[in-house]
């Protein structure tokens, strides 16, 4: 196997775990009973557009009303259900708008009426109203401190739940007495339905817990009203049962992969989809792990491929940061923990297509990784230093560029050493 063919195999891969996650291929057999009146269509995230013209395709026959709230750049036709779009990762103005309208359709089902909640990774920032007193401008900068923080993704939702209308079963306490069923994508290490778009349509575990801690970490920069409330129990404790259906995971689209791998005579290793930290500390462990597979045949024997999902964390602190996301930090300091190890390729891509702010999904390496960064007069340590992974794999021509891919199961990240 060349580099070229190893290449071509982790392109693959990643188009199967994106693929698996299509809700256009899954949606459908996950759909309640039909119901006796309407069915009012609402929900938000990275998924929510193409979820909901699914939804209009499976369903023909059935009075269809709603709206969701979707990244901008991720809409797709519909027909019947009205698709807003709004800011990602830091909400906007249209997603307060977009959610507020959300709510009230909502609140419009009656007792025969089925409410179904599409949810998807991203809905922590689309569908965004802040808890009164807290304003929009108050939310934007939790929001941005958070994204700066460092904090684990379940510390964040722990923080977006306090402090929102919508999160944390806000969305179902709107549909009062209707039928509320949620048909979700799930983009989080375990799955956790109150994770997913911070939980919307799920009781907020950590209603009554004291969150002080998060707010000494988040610092003095944290807006007074946010400070107080963390401090405080949410006013919305009360428990109910949510009928919840889980129609696209990280770990099924690991296993595609997978499948894709063996197809190959390459031996897959799944590793987990729940892999956390900071994304430049796990790759250089990673970086150990393909050394051992390369040197001792450990946990596989070459040709073998190491899998896994999750989602990183990158702590940017002080400094202005470069251009980049999480993937390709992981993997910049993947290639520098290699130092052009023989026979290893890698790739790690954001399966929403977007990685942080730019326009790539990821971005893919093989071993001549340090001689090309070298003929470039790239400093790629400094430039990780900086968190500026992006601009070191533009300009070696490295990044993967799918465009929005309308699904979301979170980060993919594959090593095949060829031995």
């Amino acid at each position: 196997m060349t580099d070229d063919d190893a290449q071509d195999l982790l392109r693959r891969m990643l188009d199967a775990a994106i693929g698996a996650a299509d809700p256009a291929r899954v949606l459908a057999s996950h759909l309640p009973e039909k119901p006796r009146g309407r069915c009012i269509v609402v929900g938000g995230g990275k998924s929510a557009a193409s979820m909901a013209r699914a939804v209009e395709q499976a369903w023909p026959d059935v009075d269809l009303t709603g709206v969701v709230v979707t990244r901008y750049g991720h809409a797709v036709p519909t027909d019947r259900i009205t698709v807003r779009e709004a800011a990602h990762p830091v909400p906007d103005a249209a997603a307060e708008a977009a959610t507020r309208e959300i709510m009230e359709e909502a609140a419009k089902a009656g007792p025969n009426d089925l409410v179904l909640a599409l949810i998807s990774g991203g809905g922590s920032s689309l569908l965004s109203l802040p808890r009164p007193p807290l304003t929009l401008d108050d939310l934007v900068a939790v929001n941005r401190l958070l994204l700066a923080s460092g904090l684990s993704i379940s510390e964040m939702n722990k923080v977006r739940r306090r402090l929102s209308q919508v999160k944390g079963g806000g969305l179902a306490r709107a549909a009062k007495d209707a039928r509320l069923v949620t048909l979700a994508i799930s983009d989080v290490p375990g799955d956790d339905p109150e994770a997913i778009a911070s939980g919307p349509t799920v009781p907020d575990p950590t209603a009554q817990a004291d969150l002080s801690y998060l707010a000494d970490k988040l610092g003095a920069s944290l807006p007074k009203a946010a400070q107080d409330m963390l401090r405080a129990p949410s006013p919305d404790a009360e428990p109910f049962e949510p009928d919840y259906r889980l129609i696209a995971t990280p770990q099924a689209s690991l296993e595609a992969a997978a499948e894709v791998a063996r197809a190959a005579g390459v031996t897959p290793v799944l590793l987990g989809d729940a892999l956390e930290g900071e994304a430049c500390e796990l790759g250089t462990v990673m970086a150990g792990m393909a050394k051992a597979v390369a040197r001792h045949g450990t946990p596989a024997a070459p040709p073998a491929v190491l899998i896994s999902g999750g989602e990183t964390t990158v702590t940017v602190g002080d400094t202005k940061p470069g251009r980049g996301g999480r993937n390709t930090e992981f993997l910049l300091s993947l290639a520098l923990a290699l130092n052009g190890h023989d026979g290893i390729c890698a790739v790690a891509a954001d399966t929403d297509g977007i990685d942080g702010t730019e326009n790539a999904a990821g971005a893919i390496i093989n071993a001549g990784f340090p001689r090309d960064a070298a003929l470039a007069g790239l400093d790629a340590r400094q430039m990780l230093a900086a968190h500026d992974s992006f601009s070191v794999f533009e300009r070696l021509g490295c990044l993967i560029e799918t465009g929005p891919t309308l699904t979301n199961v979170n980060d993919f990240r594959a090593i095949l050493i060829r031995g």
